[in-house]
């Protein structure tokens, strides 16, 4: 991993350039949080806002694609009417909304960090930047009062995890952090069975959006079941407005599947994802290097169409995040017209 030049890792401040605002809240030491003008303004006003982790682009698509999805997913919820959050670590400052230049210098930028929430005080001492993975965007968004984060899968439950103890930092961050996230489920390598069980032990509920068929990231179904679905952004904001009425500590995971056009054809998954893992093993590639090399090599062997999929999964994800944000502002609003009316 690579540091930021001391002359850079030296400008981050805590009161933040102009249009910023930092939040210092927590115990001493803790490292600050630096909150937009705009989120901050948008939470302070109850209108809608959607957080957007940064892994997507730092770690997840190639360059210039990259680029292109970050700023096309800030426009695509801004033509709908809410306010974009992007999460990362600039300058060893944990940000919630970063700036168009900051986002494109992070998509440009070698040797990121990939930031869980347990390398949140390591980057942040040390000056670095850093792409946040959906542990760390969900705690910095929840930490900004965000409520929806839009993102493309979930990590979960590790293949053979039940000697290696291979499981995402994603479970037990969501168990504890009440914030709700729209995805396409977890990704394709992951033991999806295993991780359904984990997510009703952990007690966070897992919701089909039209659909009780739980997505497969890059199909539209997984094979495995859930019990509920909602069928409209409505019903999304009515569940989670009664998890905050019970105060109940974990996420709502809306499990939301790409356009079935537009999925990788099932019959060709299975024998993708069995060549990938057969040359992953023939490498001896385990651990964190495995996510990394299987995606590519789903990639490669079906010759970049499982990046087309990516990046449609990520836009039905943010149109959706964007309309739940929407009719949760619009609950909240109709909320406080019935107190002032009483």
């Amino acid at each position: 991993m690579t540091g930021l030049p001391a002359s850079t890792a030296s400008t981050a401040s805590t009161a933040g350039p102009a249009g910023t605002r930092a939040s210092t809240a927590g115990p001493a030491g803790t490292p600050a949080i630096r909150i937009s003008e705009e989120v901050a303004q948008a939470v302070a006003d109850g209108r809608p806002v959607v957080a957007l982790e940064s892994t997507i682009f730092t770690h997840g698509l190639p360059r210039p694609r990259n680029l292109a999805v970050a700023l096309e997913a800030e426009e695509q919820l801004r033509g709908a009417g809410v306010v974009p959050a992007t999460v990362g670590v600039h300058a060893g400052v944990p940000t919630v909304g970063l700036s168009s230049e900051q986002i494109t210098e992070l998509a440009a930028a070698d040797g990121l960090d990939k930031v869980s929430l347990r390398d949140l005080p390591v980057v942040a001492a040390l000056g670095r930047h850093g792409g946040t993975t959906v542990a760390a965007t969900a705690f910095l968004a929840h930490r900004a009062g965000v409520r929806v984060f839009s993102t493309g899968g979930l990590g979960g439950v590790h293949f053979g995890a039940s000697e290696s103890f291979d499981e995402s930092a994603d479970l037990t961050t969501l168990a504890a952090t009440p914030v709700t996230v729209i995805s396409a489920g977890v990704k394709s390598i992951l033991d999806i069975r295993a991780t359904l069980e984990r997510f009703e032990t952990l007690n966070i509920p897992v919701i089909g959006y039209r659909t009780t068929k739980y997505p497969g990231f890059y199909v539209t179904d997984s094979g495995h079941e859930i019990n509920f679905s909602v069928r409209s952004p409505e019903e999304a904001a009515a569940v989670i407005d009664a998890r905050d009425r019970l105060a109940l500590p974990q996420a709502v995971l809306i499990a939301n599947p790409v356009d079935p056009a537009k999925q990788l054809p099932p019959e060709e998954l299975d024998g993708i994802l069995a060549r990938a893992w057969a040359e992953a093993a023939r490498r001896g590639i385990t651990g964190n290097a495995s996510t990394p090399f299987l995606l590519d090599h789903i990639q490669r062997d079906t010759d970049g169409r499982s990046l087309e999929v990516n990046v449609e999964v990520y836009r039905g994800n943010v149109r959706l995040g964007g309309e739940i944000a929407t009719a949760l502002a619009a609950r909240a609003g109709g909320s406080a017209a019935s107190s002032t009316g009483a």
